[in-house]
């Protein structure tokens, strides 16, 4: 950060920064700047400092000047070097970092007037009348009484002769725009805050290595996890972990919890399962209110199963460590938003916050928001359980219900009963896609409740040509959930015309009376065919739905696929590696990311990485624009930049390949800087699947085995593909599928993300200042790239 030595001459000025009456203005003199304030209050989050780096930067390019408000609200109160101008290379590489580089702390003062007072008078100071902040909700809460106090304390200040009645006038009203920075996800209105999804990170694998250690000793272990009056970090951990049980503050447990939870421990335990795992959010209590801790489950534990379980509370790791890959890119698209918002908002506007929805950058009214999340913990206050429950949202609620079920082993069923179950049968196809495991295991365990009999094909569809189908049970998968790879296995091929005969007397052999695909490219293109070829084949007249699984997610229908979220944090955190080897060198780096013709992967990593360009094959590479790079790059190296990354999408273009680019630049260069090539590869398809692939994995499986459940009882049996868009599942019909598609560059012919693609330039790109009709507003941006079957 600038030393105080690097504050300019306005640092303590108190003359006004504009005339409050102003006559004919001289054109010669320069419009004096905008001056905004960003600062971060309350408890750290990761991804805070790719928002910063997204207000900072958008800030310059649109001409204003930033300043950073030190330690949160202490440092307004504080004032002095506690508010600092920042340049372009003030929030340099820092989007790999945990916390908040401009700090955050609590302040008593600031809730005090007379700390209000010394807060007011010190941004004036500076010129400061618009802040983005960057908080929780009584950070949030703070704020917008501040903003109300506003003309009282300048009047206060005028008053106490601490500022001119000019200042005063220049700065009538505080104008105000939040981020809500919050690993709990507690924002009624938001999909995911800021530090959410890299929380779960934390949580996800601390469960899987637990499981490990509990599975080698046969034990239990009882996780603690954030969330004082939120369960979203709970519940998701539970579903993504495949755990026993858990205890939210939101649905408190029945009186008879206790023997609840030892039967649902017992019942796993008899079904084979080697541990037992209970998570229970930090805030959890029963339905006097009385607090639920780890160590009085331990007892329960004790006492009622003879068990010595293992007490382990994560605490503040969760909000530790690295970002994940969405908590940089979706915080920076938030901090470009949010400048963009403060910077043009009128006289009288009301604040707002900016938060992502269904992938989309939304602006709320910032205190009915705060209000309507508030109401939650009134809601659980007044025992009214279950709309406490639904004011969290939609897919809460559901995942509630999901983890119910996928908890629970399944009962022994009637034997007498098998031949009248349906045979549904799981098949991969096309590339792997990590998060294939926990498709896989959620639709055994939810087809079993069902009254599903399961069967499992290895290889794909030249396995099930080969009858490798096997009836698949809850002991078979249940240590599947955090799994990579793919157990069935998953072949590229799609069944040629002349195997489509012998394709089908499988199906009627194995009496499949249902098939469920999960897969790429190739994986609906082989259940198009099928579909397409019923009237010559009736044994393909049976209920088919697919299930999106691929790390370029370049699939019909989801703007989302299973193992795409897996492939961008490893992308992001070979990037981040290849950065690192250059520290002590001036170098450009060309690094190759996988996702054949669609270019989701790229973008999103160059944006998480801080990339200076990307080059994708839905626009292309041309001659013009590679000189244009070249002298920017070059320029830039002269500027004293010692680093350089360029993000090529594997199949930009034909010609222009990886070691072509790195060629020209290198050439270019004439020896100020060297160039090297980084083709990352398929370490993108390994590991464990995240977090956010594991639920969203469970989530469509859980959907489309309900669709096959209503398909099975009516005599015209259809076949569909499934997916998220715009927060919610649906599905489609498959014969229809060609209508979404650009068949020959396989991909969805509408792609919500390029909306996006103005955020490289807009923070990477230190080329001066843009007109505010050329500074995308990702919020509109991407609505109108969005897919066309939503509008």
């Amino acid at each position: 950060m600038p030393s105080n030595a690097a504050h300019d001459e306005t640092t303590n000025r108190t003359e006004p920064t504009a005339p409050a009456q102003p006559s004919d203005p001289d054109p010669a003199l320069p419009e004096e700047p905008v001056r905004i304030g960003v600062l971060t209050s309350g408890g750290d989050a990761q991804g805070m400092n790719a928002a910063v780096r997204g207000v900072v930067r958008t800030a310059l390019r649109l001409g204003a000047k930033p300043y950073a408000v030190m330690e949160g609200w202490a440092g307004a109160v504080a004032g002095g070097d506690a508010i600092r101008p920042l340049a372009w290379d003030s929030v340099s590489s820092i989007l790999q970092r945990g916390g908040t580089i401009i700090g955050t702390a609590r302040s008593k003062e600031f809730r005090e007037r007379d700390g209000q007072l010394a807060a007011a008078r010190h941004l004036l100071a500076h010129g400061i009348d618009r802040l983005v902040v960057i908080g929780g909700d009584g950070s949030l809460t703070g704020t917008n009484e501040f903003r109300k106090n506003w003309p009282s304390l300048l009047a206060e200040l005028v008053d106490n002769g601490e500022i001119p009645p000019e200042t005063a006038a220049a700065h009538p009203e505080l104008l105000v725009t939040g981020i809500v920075g919050s690993i709990d996800n507690d924002l009624v209105g938001a999909d995911m805050t800021i530090g959410t999804d890299s929380a779960l990170h934390r949580i996800l694998e601390a469960i899987d290595d637990i499981s490990s250690t509990a599975a080698s000793h046969q034990r239990t272990f009882v996780v603690e996890v954030m969330g004082r009056h939120c369960g979203y970090l709970a519940l998701m951990a539970a579903v993504a972990g495949g755990c026993d049980y858990v205890l939210v503050p939101e649905l408190p447990p029945g009186p008879n919890w206790e023997e609840d939870m030892c039967v649902r421990l017992k019942e796993g335990r008899e079904a084979g399962r080697r541990e037992s795992m209970v998570i229970v959010a930090e805030g959890a209590t029963d339905r006097e209110g009385n607090r639920i801790t780890a160590e009085d489950i331990k007892r329960v534990l004790a006492d009622r199963l003879g068990e010595d379980a293992r007490v382990t509370i994560l605490g503040h790791v969760q909000r530790g460590g690295r970002p994940s890959a969405y908590d940089r890119w979706m915080s920076t698209l938030l901090g470009c938003a949010a400048a963009r918002e403060v910077i043009t908002m009128g006289p009288g506007a009301e604040p707002v916050i900016i938060a992502e929805r269904h992938n989309r950058i939304r602006r709320l009214p910032m205190m009915k928001q705060v209000e309507a999340t508030r109401t939650v913990k009134d809601l659980v206050a007044a025992r009214d359980y279950l709309a406490a429950v639904k004011a969290r949202g939609g897919s809460f609620e559901q995942m509630i219900g999901v983890f119910e079920t996928m908890s629970i082993p399944p009962r022994p069923q009637d034997e007498a009963a098998a031949g009248a179950r349906k045979r549904v049968a799981i098949l991969h196809a096309g590339g792997l896609a990590p998060g294939m495991n926990t498709a896989a295991r959620a639709a055994v365990r939810l087809g079993l409740d069902h009254g599903f009999t399961m069967l499992g094909v290895h290889g794909g569809f030249p396995g099930l040509l080969d009858g490798e189908v096997r009836e698949l049970t809850w002991a078979d998968v249940e240590g599947w959930v955090g799994d990579g790879g793919a157990a069935l296995g998953t072949r590229r091929e799609v069944p040629e015309i002349e195997q489509l005969y012998a394709l089908g007397r499988e199906i009627e052999k194995h009496g499949i009376d249902a098939l469920l695909i999960i897969g790429g490219f190739n994986a609906y293109l082989s259940a198009h065919r099928l579909v397409t070829e019923r009237d010559r084949y009736p044994a393909f007249r049976i209920p088919i739905v697919c299930v999106p699984a691929s790390i370029d997610n370049n699939l019909p229908g989801s703007e989302l696929s299973v193992g795409a979220d897996t492939a961008l944090n490893n992308a992001v955190a070979a990037l981040d590696a290849i950065k690192l080897s250059a520290a002590a060198s001036h170098r450009c780096f060309v690094a190759e990311v996988m996702g054949r013709k669609c270019g989701y992967l790229s973008l999103m990593a160059g944006i998480a990485t801080g990339a200076e360009k990307v080059y994708l094959n839905e626009d292309g590479i041309r001659l013009a624009g590679l000189a244009a790079d070249s002298e920017r790059m070059v320029e830039a190296f002269r500027s004293g930049r010692s680093l350089y990354l360029v993000v090529r999408n594997e199949r930009a273009s034909e010609n222009y390949t990886t070691d072509v680019l790195a060629h020209i630049f290198a050439e270019e260069g004439r020896g100020l800087y060297d160039v090297r090539e980084a083709v990352i590869g398929h370490l993108q398809q390994g590991g464990s699947p995240s977090a956010f692939d594991r639920i969203l994995a469970t989530k469509l499986v859980a959907y489309a085995l309900d669709l096959l459940a209503k398909e099975l009882g009516r005599d015209i049996q259809a076949a569909w593909y499934v997916g998220l868009v715009g927060g919610k599942v649906s599905h489609r019909p498959l014969d229809r599928m060609n209508d979404e598609l650009d068949l020959a560059k396989r991909r969805p012919r509408h792609q919500w993300w390029l909306g996006m693609r103005g955020a490289i330039d807009l923070v990477s790109q230190d080329v001066g200042v843009l007109p505010m009709d050329d500074v995308p507003d990702f919020g509109e941006a991407v609505d109108e790239a969005a897919d066309p079957g939503r509008n």
